[in-house]
């Protein structure tokens, strides 16, 4: 028999009969009106997550974590205001049922059940997941089962206090709201999770504000590992900066008291604050889960006997508030309509088709106020005495910095953040003087933690920020992907482009550093950011387009609310001269500001019959192979891709009319590289004989042979020869 059944007979017999667990007497603010409201709410998410279990087993439902045993998020959401952005656990039904009550007109039983049956009518994610979300009650949608959510939680509480200090048009929250993440006590114990908490502790320890309410629900398991008992009260009661709270989640008085306790802490000392919560869990992890299998039955026979809603209702008897009968018929009324209204959930429409779920893998454009470049006036005084340099051929790290500091000037919502941007300026002075000019509000140096970065920058992106966030080398990115896989780029997804989190992600990467790093600092692979749907992924040669390419990842960011990551080839950035020394070849001019690159325009350097399709170094280096090859009477013609994703397919093929033969230089690892979407683009597309050289598959050395592993002058050539001379 279904464990829910179960624990619903055992219910009922307890109302009948008058037997409850013990507990404490209903003590607390909490009104007789919000405590019914409350118990209504744990009530309806009871027998939503009954409902799921039952459409599962008709083959009309998908996906039956659930909710019981953690309905005390009720008492939490009701301590709460509509307006708090909430960041939500995927056990907190009981939290979103609640919320729907205070946000008059909402559906939450209809919502929820059309999330249940995945039917394109589902308000949140169009029937793509079962998650809890809501646009109109800001809760943004979240897939994470190991609170991966946790960072953004951080920004988007430091980006409450930003906008006091920064007013800026697209603000979400208002200026006095609080932000709530819950999650549960195993998630507690990642290292996503225990980032954001030092992050939040690091920020709040510096009178940063910061009004994050993290809401721990402790059930004591991790899907068939035990928590030890007393580790989340030990392991967070005593963190610098981070006030502790602590309520039995069963109780919805104590936990209500406890809660608005923390949220007006949180509220009024715009401080980080930790809310640990006693619950149980029922049912097991998921409707697959056999707890019996790992569990002795003893074990989850007593949170049965803890059932949060026995505790609910004892506390309402108790209080005069309910009778026996009357709560019995909430339950029961509950039930009714959960059954009424799923029947005819489970027969609206839904996806079939790979249209309709890509959909909204990219979001929908915005209305933006039209911008008429940086403010002149304003542009003399920022750059100063540096005025002067603006006509003078720059590398790209100079030209970079420049084209950010006017876009900061021409939108007031742009933050950068990240390691040593501010005071420092970069490690290879990219983000020069920008504290000076702009503030150390908008230039943000933060702690050695990638994860938290992109969490800032995701957060704040939220809540009407252009975000700027930068990863020192690429290969730290690894520490951090899954911010922008499974955070960053699928929320649109999730939320059907009701929610999204825009930026532009600079990165400094690729290989050919001299002598320095090895593979830390020298990573040859985008790999990790090439598969995650509806990313773009920029990649200039040179200083000058490098200017343009970020004014349209800007662009981008702002008006098409877009995740866009910007690799800026290290080797690159202070590159000056292309063929003898101080011949100035590889400098460039600052575009004037209205200039940019258009997503999906390559660049073309010659005509000649034979194409070189590359990128970043490899256009540096086909450049001066382009010159020995001349001596060979090979005229080539080189496209540069500047766009690695979306791959510019029509570009390409553009750029190719009149070519004879085509080689591809990846700098980039043979497996995984993007010469391997170019072959296959040449063999589907055209007839063109064609070649690649690629990187090895191998990591980057330090010392003398920090390049043998990557295409080389030397081998361009050589290749190319080869294929010229080929039939």
């Amino acid at each position: 028999m279904d464990r829910a059944d179960i624990v619903d007979g055992a219910f009922r017999q307890s109302l009948q009969t008058g037997t409850f667990p013990a507990g404490a007497s209903p003590q607390g603010p909490l009104s007789d009106e919000d405590a019914v409201a409350v118990f209504r709410a744990q009530c309806l998410s009871r027998n939503l997550d009954r409902r799921s279990r039952k459409m599962q087993a008709d083959g009309q439902g998908y996906y039956t974590i659930g909710s019981s045993g953690h309905e005390g998020m009720a008492a939490v959401a009701q301590a709460l205001r509509p307006t708090d952005m909430a960041f939500l656990h995927y056990r907190d039904g009981a939290f979103q049922a609640m919320r729907s009550h205070q946000v008059p007109g909402t559906t939450p039983t209809w919502d929820m059940l059309l999330s249940f049956a995945t039917s394109t009518e589902d308000p949140i994610s169009g029937g793509r997941h079962k998650v809890l979300g809501s646009r109109r009650l800001s809760i943004p949608p979240q897939t994470s089962t190991i609170a991966s959510h946790l960072p953004k939680a951080v920004g988007a509480a430091y980006s409450i206090g930003l906008t006091r200090r920064r007013k800026i048009d697209g603000q979400v929250m208002p200026s006095d709201a609080l932000v709530m993440c819950s999650f549960g006590d195993a998630s507690a114990n990642h290292s996503t999770a225990q980032g954001a908490i030092n992050a939040a502790c690091w920020t709040s320890v510096q009178s940063v504000p910061l009004p994050l309410l993290f809401v721990c629900e402790d059930n004591g398991i991790g899907i068939s590992t035990p928590t030890p008992k007393g580790w989340i009260g030990n392991s967070f009661s005593q963190r610098p900066g981070l006030k502790y709270f602590c309520a039995d989640g069963l109780d919805i008085y104590d936990t209500f008291r406890v809660a608005q306790e923390a949220a007006e802490y949180v509220r009024s000392r715009r401080k980080p604050a930790f809310l640990h919560l006693r619950l149980v869990r029922l049912y097991g992890h998921a409707g697959s889960d056999l707890q019996q299998a790992y569990l002795k039955k003893e074990v989850f026979e007593a949170w049965e006997a803890d059932d949060p809603l026995l505790h609910s209702a004892r506390l309402l008897i108790e209080a005069g508030v309910l009778s026996t009968s009357e709560a019995l018929a909430i339950y029961q009324e509950a039930e009714d309509r959960c059954t009424r209204v799923a029947a005819e959930a489970v027969t609206r429409p839904r996806l079939h088709e790979a249209e309709k779920v890509m959909a909204s893998i990219i979001p929908p454009p915005r209305e933006t106020a039209p911008s008429n470049g940086p403010d002149q006036q304003e542009r003399a005084a920022v750059f100063g005495s540096e005025t002067k340099q603006l006509s003078a051929p720059q590398p790209m790290a100079k030209l970079l910095n420049w084209a950010l500091t006017d876009l900061m000037i021409e939108h007031p919502e742009i933050a950068i953040m990240g390691e040593d941007v501010g005071r420092k300026g970069g490690v290879y002075g990219v983000t020069q003087k920008l504290i000076d000019r702009h503030g150390p509000d908008r230039v943000i140096d933060t702690l050695l933690d990638e994860q938290s970065i992109l969490g800032l920058a995701i957060g704040l992106g939220q809540n009407g920020f252009i975000p700027i966030p930068e990863i020192q080398f690429l290969a730290y990115l690894h520490n951090a992907e899954d911010q922008i896989r499974g955070e960053a780029a699928t929320l649109s997804f999730f939320s059907n482009g009701q929610f999204t989190n825009p930026m532009v992600l600079r990165i400094a990467g690729l290989g050919y550093q001299k002598g320095f790093g090895g593979h830390f600092h020298n990573d040859n692979s985008l790999a990790v950011l090439r598969d995650i749907p509806g990313v773009v992924i920029a990649c200039p040669s040179r200083g000058d387009d490098a200017a343009m390419m970020m004014r349209e990842c800007v662009r981008l960011a702002r008006e098409e609310q877009r995740v866009v990551v910007m690799i800026e080839p290290i080797a690159l950035y202070h590159a000056r001269d292309l063929m003898t020394p101080k011949d100035g070849g590889w400098l460039s001019h600052y575009p004037s500001p209205d200039r940019r690159i258009p997503l999906g325009q390559v660049g073309v350097e010659g005509d000649g019959p034979l194409a070189i399709v590359t990128y970043g170094n490899g256009r540096f280096l086909s450049s001066q192979a382009a010159s020995d090859l001349r001596q060979d009477d090979i005229e080539t013609r080189i496209i540069d891709l500047r766009w690695l994703a979306p791959l510019p397919k029509d570009g390409v093929l553009t750029a190719l009319c009149g070519a004879q033969k085509v080689l591809i230089v990846d700098e980039c690892r043979e497996t995984g590289g993007q010469s391997e979407a170019l072959m296959t683009l040449l063999y589907e597309e055209t007839n063109l004989p064609h070649a690649r050289i690629a990187a090895e598959d191998s990591f980057i050395p330090t010392g003398p042979a920090y390049a043998s592993t990557m295409p080389s002058r030397a081998s361009i050539a050589a290749v190319a020869r080869k294929l010229w001379k080929s039939q």
